[in-house]
């Protein structure tokens, strides 16, 4: 059987898409073709992920940037200042934030509890530390981050069983869990965000279309200004910050 058809066999959708990135790899072989017929994320299998039309490292058990997450960086790109300070918390491959900073410039920071995150957003070209959300965020940023790109996870925990498998099965599930309604860690950003905003620094941080509303009102409560923005595959909630 070709290798289409072994892929599409294993359920590939875009198999001969598929066939073709891994007969492309360096280290094409056919471990690598088992590994991802048994389910194994592509990325994974590659060592790369793409994101914005570039493609950086990443490992197993690293969260896999979504594509439809590039809307977030669209949108945080349309109105950021000059030369901006960015901070990237749960950054994974360190891609949301590399991304931005090749669109609009500035300095980049970037932080994720799981080492091997931390490893790949290094690898990547990103100055990134590791620690819980804020908890690994250097001092000298306090009060003058002007975008805080924060892709927490959202998904409640009685969601997780929903998801496709190859992220269920394979991705970290500190990288996916959100808590019983998915924003317990939107709730800790929101909680710290103006102590580390610059003023009209603002906030970034994807969910669902049900629980944006919810989003708002978290952001809100913290004294931030949010509102929704979407397209026809995202939704971003922008909470910007003001002093007095």
């Amino acid at each position: 059987m070709t290798l289409v058809g072994r892929l599409r066999a294993a359920g590939c959708v875009f198999a001969e898409e598929e066939a073709e990135l891994l007969r492309a790899s360096p280290s094409f072989s056919e471990e690598l073709v088992l590994r991802r017929i048994a389910g194994e994320p592509l990325e994974y299998v590659l060592g790369w992920a793409g994101f914005m039309n570039a493609r950086y490292v990443i490992e197993p058990g690293v969260f896999i940037p979504r594509h439809r997450t590039e809307f977030l960086v669209r949108a945080a790109a349309e109105v950021a200042p000059a030369s901006p300070v960015i901070l990237d918390l749960c950054c994974g491959t360190g891609a949301l934030g590399l991304s931005l900073l090749t669109l609009v410039g500035g300095t980049l920071v970037a932080t994720d509890i799981d080492p091997a995150a931390v490893r790949c957003a290094r690898a990547n070209g990103a100055e990134a530390h590791e620690g819980d959300l804020f908890d690994a965020v250097p001092a000298s940023l306090r009060g003058r981050v002007d975008v805080l790109l924060a892709n927490t996870p959202y998904v409640p925990t009685s969601a997780i069983a929903l998801l496709p498998a190859d992220f269920r099965e394979h991705e970290l599930r500190t990288a996916l869990d959100g808590g019983a309604d998915g924003l317990d860690l939107q709730r800790r950003v929101a909680a710290a965000a103006s102590t580390w905003l610059a003023p009209g620094g603002a906030v970034y941080v994807e969910a669902s279309d049900d629980q944006a509303p919810v989003s708002v009102e978290i952001f809100e409560a913290a004294g931030l200004t949010a509102r929704v923005l979407a397209d026809d595959y995202a939704t971003v909630v922008r909470a910007s910050w003001q002093p007095g």
